[in-house]
């Protein structure tokens, strides 16, 4: 059937060779992943999770899996995630990729890794991201989280800040302060994910970014648990 026989195995051999990297996950895609996994786990801890009424009124919800602290535990933090913009529809907006860094986490000895979700509450403390960068507790207030499945949530909580931050580390989660620490849009993974030129309002606001497979898992988890609300339910926040 083959007069070359040798040329097809070497081909046959080739393709062999060079399956795993051919099907293997991006970055990106890890990450799109993770930050559904983090998200999927702590919503799952009972009775010790965010409050459904937060995430219920939540303007943007972001997820930085494995924040790490710095060299030497000096210079802060940093961290790569994802954050995803709900509209005047109470719609989720096709995520866009952001790091964190700078700042103090206040990271117990003996932990030098920890997952961090920030539930915003209105669209004053999301704004500045859309400009490229937020400085927590300078251009947004922000405050350790609520926690607890039914914890009192309204409005006079709701007022208190623009952000809510919450940590996981070592299967132990609370509200943790991030004062200080700055959020930039990961404006090169948002290239490589949208294959194009493309901001974060373009992302988050205009809903010029198509949905695809790299960031589906975190944007299924997050219309899980807070599903799309209609914006007269959240107009106290």
């Amino acid at each position: 059937m083959f007069k070359r026989p040798y040329l097809f195995i070497a081909l046959v051999s080739l393709l062999l060779l060079s399956a795993p990297f051919a099907f293997s996950a991006t970055e990106e895609q890890e990450r799109a992943k993770n930050a559904a996994d983090v998200l999927t786990q702590v919503m799952q801890i009972p009775d010790k999770g965010i409050p459904t009424e937060l995430m219920e009124r939540a303007d943007a919800i972001a997820v930085i899996p494995h924040v790490v602290k710095g060299a030497f535990g000096i210079g802060g933090e940093y961290g790569k995630g994802l954050v995803s913009h709900r509209g005047d529809d109470g719609k989720w907006s096709a995520p866009a990729f952001i790091s964190i860094g700078g700042g103090n986490f206040g990271l117990q000895l003996g932990v030098q890794a920890t997952d961090v979700v920030l539930v915003f509450t209105n669209h004053d403390g999301f704004k500045g991201l859309l400009e490229g960068k937020v400085k927590l507790g300078a251009d947004a207030s922000v405050a350790a989280g609520p926690v607890g499945r039914k914890a009192e949530a309204g409005t006079d909580i709701l007022l208190k800040s623009a952000v809510f931050s919450y940590s996981r580390s070592k299967g132990l989660f609370a509200g943790i302060s991030l004062d200080g620490s700055v959020i930039s849009m990961d404006d090169s993974a948002n290239r490589k994910v949208y294959g194009k030129e493309i901001n974060g309002p373009d992302i988050l606001i205009n809903s010029k970014a198509k949905m695809n497979a790299d960031v589906a898992p975190f944007v299924r988890a997050v219309e899980k648990y807070s599903p799309a609300t209609p914006a007269v339910k959240r107009t106290n926040n």
